[in-house]
């Protein structure tokens, strides 16, 4: 499906996620452009679940470039908020995907709620759906479970990171080297299950 060499398009816009999945890939020979190197439009993603916009954004970018793609569609998920933000975790953040909006907004609800948010149960999630211009689809979920802290820690990682510390840990993701997070990230757990089924006898 995907050969030593191969390079492929990351269907996304930020850099990144492009810089965790080129690390991710580069012991596999794997390279990646972006959908938004090559004028590719994000597409509106309507699906109900991670699996489905992952899908249909690595399928919009398979067919716009012509070469096999790779998407991810990931969030937090608080158990409190019954599963929100999930799917719905960067429209949290508003047009100008400003987290502190999402953070204000995750506290306030969760207050309306009878619930602290310090120290709420929640967790990352990621889908990674890999798509061929032949049509091949393969996806993987990655899931790391962990807590809210507030007010935010942290100038490193992207997204919900300063505000989410992983099970076992004291550090949000946002204080912890790219190196430190993959250690638990979603991403990257969702990451070794896809290249399981890539190659399940190994590297290529």
């Amino acid at each position: 499906m995907i050969s030593r060499g191969e390079k492929l398009v990351l269907a996304s816009h930020n850099q990144g996620k492009l810089k965790e999945f080129a690390q991710a890939f580069a012991p596999y020979s794997v390279g990646f452009t972006s959908a938004a190197a090559l004028g590719l439009p994000e597409p509106e993603e309507t699906g109900a679940t991670f699996t489905d916009n992952a899908l249909l954004k690595a399928r919009a970018a398979a067919l716009g470039a012509s070469m096999a793609a790779l998407a991810d569609d990931s969030g937090l998920a608080v158990t409190g908020l019954d599963g929100a933000p999930g799917i719905y975790s960067a429209r949290w953040a508003g047009p100008g995907k400003d987290f502190a909006v999402a953070f204000d907004r995750i506290k306030t609800e969760l207050e309306g709620k009878g619930i602290s948010p310090e120290g709420a149960e929640a967790a990352f999630v990621c889908v990674l759906a890999v798509v061929t211009p032949q049509g091949q689809e393969i996806t993987a979920e990655g899931r790391v479970t962990g807590r809210l802290t507030f007010p935010p820690r942290g100038s490193g990682g992207f997204g919900y990171d300063p505000v989410f510390v992983p099970e076992g840990e004291g550090r949000t993701f946002g204080e912890m080297t790219p190196e430190e997070k993959a250690r638990f990230s979603h991403r990257m757990r969702a990451f070794d299950a896809l290249v399981r089924k890539i190659w399940p006898d190994g590297a290529p």
